[in-house]
């Protein structure tokens, strides 16, 4: 009996490439560092899979960044700017097209799918000339095989690749990217000839696209792709996997048709309903790699549920053409449960970080085969009958509150435009109300005083009085720039969602449970374990301290409920729109006792609802039904003249503005200039919006500091498609990362900019 591992986390147990790519971006150290700690963190994991029985062992899913520019690596796609012209594509130029250098901007980076990894964006056009210009695949094949360990070499797949990408900058906008289908496989079949000259049985090309809602022609496209590789990939068994989600009818039709395929891979946890399309028809003779074991999540596999799929496909497939797989790569997990040394033991027992999971995939295999480890079996048992009897999962008294919101959709008893005339006599503001999003720079000091309180170094009595400066002085610069509304800072803050679950019932947190979001920056999520309530108040000790320092209006700042569970990793013994409905109740306490505590503005930041969007438009509607209700659950008892704003970062919005309209917040501010003003185009489109917007006016991502006039002049761009009576001038997100030297002079210029128009404004009439 086989297992099979599609993909494994690069970081390393302890972050070591995040540092090691560092220190070498910083100049502290060599290239060949750098080589030197990718090549023990290759070894060692193909080692541990290999010692743990894993007959089918991934290769070339390391990448120094990411795996689709190590594609465009592959096929020497580089963008003419970064000056590269021929031969092998070193760090220099691979490392420019991620970062950028001192000369010419990064390529675009996107979500891979629909998880919180990011990928480089391929820029391509009918220019593009490509060339085997990076043997990465080969040599890492190589360096494998020279270690004693022959794996699978594996490769994005051609049709993916060109799906995933997009047409340059000067390319017309309908250009076709599968045109340039005929331009790559000459470049695939170069790889492929090179893998099987060194020794590859096995080759895997990645094909996650399948899983989308595809047109007839791109289908076909994989078609035509998979006939021209036909003659290359005879004399090799050949996997194409999927993952992330159910594979459509027409999909799977076409998948399990391909020439030259041997064997194919499907995630069976997101994607149940492909169960029955194997049920209904598999190809004789053909390999099915059954994705059983969570590559997305830290729950400990349910081996008898696993198991039982397993036997229904043994029957179907046969024996000796089943494999046990994860279901996608292990990218999107932590790296190994060992690590958590302070980790309550109940808890630890419920859960598998990817070296978990290896172990998983082999015990499953062995049981199919009838080698069952008896001893493991039972631990497993056990540990999920204690998840699911434990009285920390469940709470009679959420269980309950949650169940009673069926009844309502939970709106805010008056419209938009006169809750907004209440706030108005409430707050009096200027038209173009200037504010920020809510943190400010945090300096080495202050991320110091955090550090040592938590390590008890430093009492609560000194932590108080340190964080209490900091948010003075917060508060006397926004009062001296002259801002509207102002914030706090959250000097007292770590992280957005983190800082909230550390405050909730049924969360638990990781000390190593790092999970790579782009390059070398990886986001440790939260684990929610239970049901979820808020014991005692958050935020209202600091938001109330702050309001007491000034006139003028202070916002409470809070993580929305969506937000909270896009970034954690969640429970999956309940719908996840249930946990989500409970983290809305303990939100929606909390935003009542920041009103009671005085705070009339109050900001609840839904940064990542449009992260949560499923992959399939059929699935679309049932998930911004439950994610913007349980927006409005958080704020629906408020009065009309409270103050309810939201803030959304990077993301698509016009494909979803109808639901940000119905979440019915007062004002929203959004992440717009580096969309290239592609959100202001909706309301050119004539979308009808009431409530008060203040699309951001500078990018706080980059170091630059823009003039008063370049303001000026997108505060007026916005006015020619908004109501002068509901814009809002702030930043596009929070200023957290960026220095006081730069923060300052910027929202000199935002304040000079709005004044400077409303006097325009003002004369005008």
């Amino acid at each position: 009996m086989a297992s099979h591992i599609v993909g494994y986390p690069r970081m390393g147990p302890k972050r070591e490439l995040k540092f090691a790519l560092e220190s070498f971006w910083d100049g502290k150290s060599t290239a060949e560092d750098l080589q030197k700690v990718s090549a023990d963190l290759r070894s060692a994991i193909w080692k541990q899979m290999s010692e743990a029985g894993t007959k089918f062992i991934p290769s070339n899913t390391f990448a120094h960044y990411d795996q689709v520019l190590d594609t465009t690596a592959m096929l020497g796609a580089v963008p003419p700017r970064y000056g590269y012209t021929s031969g092998e594509i070193g760090l220099d130029v691979y490392f420019s097209m991620a970062r950028g250098n001192a000369s010419v901007p990064a390529m675009e980076m996107t979500k891979w799918f629909d998880t919180n990894y990011h990928y480089i964006v391929p820029e391509l056009g009918p220019e593009v000339n490509f060339t085997y210009a990076s043997h990465k695949a080969v040599n890492e094949y190589k360096e494998a095989k020279a270690l004693g360990v022959d794996t699978v070499p594996v490769l994005v797949g051609p049709v993916s690749y060109l799906l995933l990408s997009k047409a340059a900058k000067g390319v017309d906008k309908s250009f076709d990217l599968l045109s340039l289908l005929p331009k790559i496989l000459p470049v695939y079949k170069e790889v492929i000839s090179e893998l099987k000259a060194a020794g590859a049985t096995w080759i895997q090309l990645d094909e996650p696209v399948l899983v989308m809602d595809l047109e007839g022609h791109k289908l076909q496209a994989f078609t035509g792709a998979y006939d021209e590789l036909e003659s290359t990939l005879s004399g090799l068994n050949v996997l194409v996997e999927t993952y992330f989600a159910d594979i459509p009818t027409e999909a799977y039709k076409t998948l399990t048709s391909l020439k030259g395929v041997t064997a194919f891979g499907f995630d069976l946890v997101r994607g149940t309903k492909t169960l029955d399309l194997v049920k209904a028809g598999f190809p004789e003779g053909k390999y099915l790699f059954a994705g059983v074991v969570d590559g997305r999540n830290i729950w400990a596999n349910d081996f008898a549920a696993s198991l039982s799929t397993l036997e229904a496909l043994e029957g179907i497939v046969g024996k000796d053409k089943l494999v046990v797989s994860t279901s996608c790569s292990l990218l999107h997990t932590a790296v190994d449960l060992i690590n958590e040394t302070k980790l309550d033991d109940e808890i630890k027992s419920w859960m598998a970080f990817a070296a978990q999971k290896v172990v998983e995939v082999n015990a499953l295999a062995k049981a199919l085969a009838g080698h069952k480890d008896e001893a493991l079996f039972s631990a497993n048992a056990a540990a999920l009958a204690s998840r699911r009897s434990s009285p920390r999962v469940t709470n009679e008294g959420v269980q309950k509150a949650a169940a009673a919101l069926k009844g309502s959709d939970h709106r805010r008893a008056t419209n938009v435009s006169s809750r907004l005339d209440a706030q108005q006599k409430k707050l009096n503001l200027p038209i173009l109300p200037t504010t920020t999003i809510g943190s400010f720079p945090q300096t080495v000091e202050l991320r110091r005083v955090r550090r040592e309180y938590k390590a008890k170094k430093v009492s609560e009595e000194d932590y108080v009085k340190a964080i209490k400066e900091e948010i003075k002085k917060v508060v006397d610069l926004q009062e001296e720039l002259d801002i509207d509304v102002l914030v706090h800072g959250e000097p007292e803050r770590n992280d957005m969602v983190e800082y909230f679950g550390e405050q909730l019932s049924g969360f638990a947190f990781t000390a190593n449970g790092w999970v790579q979001s782009y390059g070398s920056r990886c986001v440790k999520p939260p684990v929610i374990y239970g049901d979820v309530s808020r014991p005692k108040a958050m935020t209202v000790f600091w938001s109330a301290m702050a309001q007491s320092m000034t006139t003028r209006p202070m916002k409470g700042m809070l993580t929305g409920p969506v937000t909270i569970l896009n970034w954690s990793f969640v429970r999956n013994d309940q719908p996840r729109h249930e946990t989500c409905y409970q983290i809305a109740l303990a939100i929606k306490d909390e935003v009542e006792d920041l009103e009671k505590g005085g705070i009339g503005v109050i900001q609840i930041d839904e940064a990542a609802l449009r992260e949560g969007l499923p992959l399939r438009k059929s699935e679309h509607a049932f998930y911004l039904d439950w994610a913007v209700h349980s927006f409005r659950i958080t704020n629906c008892g408020v009065q009309d003249s409270t103050q309810i704003h939201t803030h959304m970062c990077y993301s698509h919005f016009n494909d979803i503005i109808h639901s940000i309209i119905d979440m019915d917040a007062d004002v929203i501010t959004i992440e717009n200039s580096r969309s290239d003003e592609k959100l202001l185009s909706v309301f050119r489109e004539g979308v009808k919006y009431g409530a008060g917007i203040g699309p951001g006016v500078y990018d706080i991502h980059s170091p630059r500091i823009p003039s008063s006039e370049e303001i000026a002049d997108r505060v007026n761009k916005m006015l020619a498609v908004l109501e002068q009576n509901i814009l809002w001038v702030n930043p596009d997100c929070g200023l957290k990362t960026r220095k006081y030297t730069e923060v300052k002079p910027a929202l000199k210029n935002m304040v000079d900019a709005a004044k400077l128009i409303r006097s325009q404004l003002a004369s005008a009439k």
